[in-house]
């Protein structure tokens, strides 16, 4: 059976080397790639697989670029997010898509915090920070703050928080203005966009997620110490891909093997060649 990512650009991704150690740990003899498709060859891409594929993970772009073309059922956390990054396939036709970012983003963070969640910010305003943000919704959160770098662009990603059944508060402002609210904060922006100004910012806070794992530690996660904690971008990672790997092969993932692999190789990308 075969699986892979997708991806433009797709390179960077550690979702190989989370699987196929996965599969290595519970017997499997399947495989999984990093397959670069753009936005134009996504749907020949899919439509031209065979019956040997079981399963895809979607990177951006793809993560709302095909959600409307998808033929399949889509979960109800999918449609909340508006974003989904897992094609489920059986004799190579889709027949699930999910998004497994948002209950990733609850393990992840409860993982490493067990405290309460009245408020959260998000910084950013595109897929990831729409799953994130509904995250924040799952663990308590009645207002969600979205700092956007342009905030007329986070408009679709504001909506579907506020679609939340839990009838959120979501606020809009700029990045480099708005204050930090809540418990936890969540960057999802690159980090050359994390300056001094906006680490100072979210010097408050006592639970920082940062959804990066390359480079790292980004401006942000360097900057928490202390009593605060720091959420990893490969602790979201390695949490979406169990629930991912369940879905593509049926069988419980061995999560400790896919995050020391997820770690191995993130060392072995900053040793160098």
């Amino acid at each position: 059976m075969r699986c892979a990512v997708l991806g433009d650009p797709v390179a960077h991704s550690l979702s190989p080397a989370l699987h196929r150690a996965g599969y290595a740990a519970v017997g499997l003899d399947w495989e999984y790639d990093a397959v670069r498709v753009t936005t134009e060859e996504f749907v020949s891409f899919v439509l031209g697989l065979g019956p040997e594929w079981r399963g895809l993970s979607l990177t951006m772009p793809h993560k709302r670029s095909h959600f409307g073309i998808v033929g399949a059922e889509v979960t109800a956390r999918a449609q909340l997010a508006a974003a989904i990054n897992t094609l489920v396939l059986e004799e190579g036709s889709i027949v699930l898509a999910d998004n497994t970012d948002l209950p990733g983003a609850v393990a992840a963070v409860r993982e490493r915090y067990d405290g309460p969640v009245s408020a959260g910010t998000v910084l950013g305003g595109g897929a990831t920070a729409a799953s994130t943000g509904l995250a924040l919704c799952e663990l308590g959160a009645r207002t969600v703050r979205l700092l956007a770098r342009a905030p007329e662009r986070a408009r679709s990603t504001a909506m579907a928080i506020a679609a939340h059944p839990s009838d959120p508060r979501v606020e809009v402002l700029p990045l480099g203005e708005g204050e930090i609210l809540g418990e936890i904060v969540v960057s999802t922006v690159p980090a050359e966009a994390q300056d001094a100004d906006l680490v100072t910012r979210c010097g408050d806070a006592p639970v920082v997620f940062e959804v990066l794992y390359d480079p790292w530690p980004t401006p942000l996660a360097a900057s928490v110490g202390g009593d605060r904690v720091l959420v990893g971008g490969l602790d979201l990672l390695v949490h979406q891909a169990v629930l991912q790997f369940e879905l593509f092969t049926g069988v419980a993932a061995p999560l400790d093997a896919m995050r020391l692999a997820g770690e191995r190789a993130l060392e072995a990308r900053r040793a160098g060649p």
